[in-house]
């Protein structure tokens, strides 16, 4: 049941280009009417994942991140008003039956979110959960399916994995019932994996070695991965591409290299100050000012125009289009993204938010050291 090497699946997009598109979003809105008003989640997100790719989603909480993973599973409630179009391997699942869905949920799309001990039932046995999760979608018998389990559980890389197929997940730390999870993510192959927040609540060290066990299932499935978080240090040297989302939105997306190097959007000069670097211990740290919008009936303009130093009177009034920067490939939906080459992720938020006039002054100066 194991896969081929994921290298003869098609590797990853920075190692065979285009590759093949398993999962299509195009156009995706997703609305929660409320006594308060109409909750946009989901505002017009599009993305194509190619096969043995890793997407990294980021953004602050209540930016909308898992709600889209969960439109794509078909999980979100029946009171979520959704459009827009999901495509897996060509087949659109927006719309389509339980029956349907549920022959792809499991099998060819799996799940891992954020909180182990939601996702395994605490009155079964870890090699139950795994067991039901293989035979649910393959004619196996117990036994063949145990078997698997405990192979599972190896690759994951919990000690003494066959006595562990009778322990229960209260007698398991956090970090290894994440494992239990990650293990019944891969236990049937899947084309997708769609990792929702994995190491939150995790101490560093188990935050690295859950990490290590999703590289490891990625390589075993030789599945492409979305990876949703909040912190862009869980992304880093994982992800072949980043999408930034902030209210609902996608505000910047390219490869990781110019994400993290070069953004064009001052959400991601903010995500970026306030990351702690080891390589840089004597630098300081700017975070972002304020706090993120309510998402419920949004006013025009740009919703990040309260928190960043950068705007001017045609934030206010006009919210900007995801657009290209100087690679087709990299865009950003910024007014001013032009203003933002070659300037480094601490720097913007220096100056302060107040301080527009300082702000101007430094990015002509700017523009003046790169020109």
């Amino acid at each position: 049941m194991t896969a081929e090497d994921p290298l003869a699946l098609g590797g990853s997009a920075s190692t065979n280009g285009i590759g093949d598109v398993v999962l299509e979003v195009e156009d995706l809105n997703v609305r929660f009417p409320t006594d308060d008003g109409l909750v946009q989640a989901v505002r017009g997100v599009s993305y194509r994942l190619r096969r043995g790719e890793v997407l990294g989603i980021v953004g602050e909480s209540g930016s909308g991140k898992s709600v889209t993973s969960l439109a794509v599973m078909g999980l979100l409630p029946g009171s979520a008003k959704i459009d827009g179009s999901v495509r897996f391997a060509g087949q659109e699942l927006l719309g389509a039956s339980d029956a349907e869905l549920t022959k792809i949920r499991g099998r060819r799309i799996s799940m891992i979110f954020q909180d182990p001990m939601t996702s395994l039932n605490p009155v079964y046995t870890i090699g139950y959960q795994i067991a039901e999760t293989i035979r649910a979608h393959h004619d196996v018998s117990k036994s063949a399916a145990l078997d698997r389990a405990a192979e599972l559980l190896d690759i994951v890389r919990i000690p003494n994995a066959r006595q562990r197929l009778s322990s229960y997940p209260h007698e398991m730390s956090g970090g290894m019932r994440q494992r239990v999870v990650i293990a019944i993510a891969i236990a049937n192959d899947p084309d997708v994996i769609i990792a929702d927040e994995p190491t939150t609540a995790l101490d560093v060290t188990v935050q690295a070695q859950i990490m290590e066990a999703l590289d490891t299932a990625k390589r075993e499935t030789g599945a492409a991965m979305v990876l949703i978080t909040h912190d862009l240090g869980v992304i880093a040297g994982q992800a072949d591409r980043v999408m930034v989302m902030y209210a609902g939105k996608l505000v910047e997306s390219g490869t990781a290299d110019e994400v993290f190097y070069t953004p064009r959007m001052p959400y991601t000069f903010g995500l970026l100050g306030s990351l702690p670097r080891l390589d840089r211990p004597a630098e300081k740290l700017t975070p972002i000012p304020g706090a993120p919008p309510s998402v419920v009936n949004m006013p025009p303009g740009c919703p990040f125009t309260p928190r960043c130093p950068l705007s001017r009177d045609v934030c206010h009034e006009k919210e900007p289009a995801l657009l290209p920067t100087t690679n087709p490939e990299h865009t950003a939906a910024c007014h001013f993204s032009d203003e933002l080459a070659g300037m480094a992720p601490g720097e913007l938020f220096d100056v302060g938010v107040t301080d527009k006039a300082a702000l101007a002054e430094f990015v002509r100066e700017t523009e003046g050291q790169h020109s």
